[in-house]
C-alpha cells in the first residue's frame, strides 16, 4: 500500500487545516495539565507548581463520599432513560420526516422542530417552570380532568424530575438532532425504494428493510457516543430545574462537581470528580465500539 504524503501541488488546501490544528492545541491539549491539580493541595492563592502534592487523596475522599451512590444513581437513572426514549426519538423524527411527500411540509415540520433547540435553557426552563407550576397549564389541565382536586406543584415531587427531565431534553433538542439521520437518509440509494415498490413492499417493510439498514452506520455511531456519555448530564439545565424539593433525584455528578468546584472553591476535588468521570467515559466508549462491531459490525474505529 503507497504511503501518503504531503502533496506539495495542493498545499493551499491541506494548510487550511492549521487553524484548527492551532485551536485544538491551545484549546484543548494545553489545559491539560491544569488536570494536575488533582493530584495536589491547589488553591487560587497559589500556583500550580507550588501546591503540595497529596496523591490520590481526592479520589479517595470521592469514593468515601456518603453522597456518591446516590448522585451515581441519579446520573446513570436520568442517562438511562434518556438511552432509551431520547435517543430513539430522533431517529424517529427522521423516518417520519422523510415519509412526508409534500417538500413545504417537511421544511415546516423541520423548523417547527428545531426551534426550541436555538432557545437557551434559561428560557426553556423558565417556560417549563411555569407550566409545571400549581396554577399553571398542566396543574389547570389535570383538575380540569379530574386527575387532582388542588393545584399540583411538579417541580415539588422528586418522583417527577426523572421523567421532567427527560421529555424536555427530547422536546428541546429532537429536532437538531435528527438533522444528521436526515442527512443520512438522504443518501440512501433511491433505486432500493424503487426495487421495493416493484416487489410490493409497504412503507414499513421500505423503512425495516432499506432504511434503518443503510443508516445503521450513522446509529451505532451516535449510539457509542451516547453510551461513552452516560456519566455526563450537563448541568446547566438540572441547576434550572432544581431545587431542595427534589434535590435527592436531581443531584447528578456534573451539579455535585459545579457546587463542589464553583461555590466550595474545592478545585482540586472538582478535578479529581472529572478525572474519574473522563477515565470511565474513555472506557465505555471503547467496550461499547467493541461490543457493536461484534455484534453489528459496525463501529466508531
Amino acid at each position: 500500500m503507497k504511503r501518503r504524503t504531503w502533496n506539495k501541488d495542493q498545499w493551499q488546501i491541506q494548510s487550511m487545516i492549521i487553524p484548527s490544528i492551532i485551536f485544538l492545541v491551545v484549546f484543548a491539549y494545553l489545559p491539560m495539565y491544569g488536570v494536575i491539580i488533582a493530584f495536589k493541595e491547589y488553591n487560587i492563592f497559589s500556583t500550580m507548581a507550588s501546591a503540595e502534592w497529596v496523591g490520590l487523596k481526592y479520589f479517595k475522599e470521592f469514593f468515601n463520599d456518603p453522597a456518591l451512590w446516590g448522585i451515581l444513581k441519579n446520573t446513570i437513572s436520568i442517562n438511562g432513560l434518556g438511552l432509551l426514549f431520547a435517543f430513539p426519538a430522533p431517529i424517529i423524527l427522521a423516518l417520519m420526516l422523510n415519509e412526508l411527500y409534500s417538500n413545504r411540509l417537511k421544511k415546516v415540520a423541520q423548523t417547527i422542530s428545531y426551534l426550541p433547540h436555538f432557545l437557551s435553557w434559561v428560557i426553556f426552563g423558565g417556560i417549563l417552570l411555569e407550566i409545571l407550576a400549581p396554577g399553571g397549564l398542566f396543574s389547570d389541565l389535570a383538575e380540569w380532568l379530574g386527575m387532582s382536586s388542588e393545584p399540583i406543584n411538579f417541580m415539588a415531587k422528586g418522583s417527577y424530575f426523572y421523567g421532567i427531565f427527560t421529555i424536555s431534553s427530547i422536546v428541546k433538542n429532537v429536532g437538531f438532532g435528527s438533522i444528521i439521520y436526515v442527512a443520512a437518509i438522504s443518501g440512501v440509494d433511491q433505486q432500493l425504494y424503487e426495487a421495493a415498490t416493484v416487489d410490493g413492499c409497504n412503507r414499513l417493510q421500505k423503512i425495516w428493510y432499506i432504511t434503518l439498514p443503510c443508516i445503521m452506520g450513522t446509529i451505532v455511531i451516535m449510539f457509542i457516543f451516547q453510551i461513552s456519555a452516560i456519566l455526563n448530564t450537563g448541568y446547566e439545565q438540572i441547576i434550572l430545574l432544581q431545587n431542595p424539593l427534589n434535590l435527592s433525584f436531581s443531584e447528578t455528578i456534573d451539579t455535585y462537581v459545579y457546587k463542589v468546584g464553583i461555590k466550595q472553591s474545592r478545585l482540586s476535588y472538582a478535578t479529581a470528580v472529572g478525572i474519574l468521570k473522563s477515565v470511565v467515559s474513555v472506557g465505555l466508549m471503547l467496550i461499547a465500539n467493541k461490543l457493536s462491531k461484534k455484534c453489528v459490525g459496525k463501529g466508531l474505529f
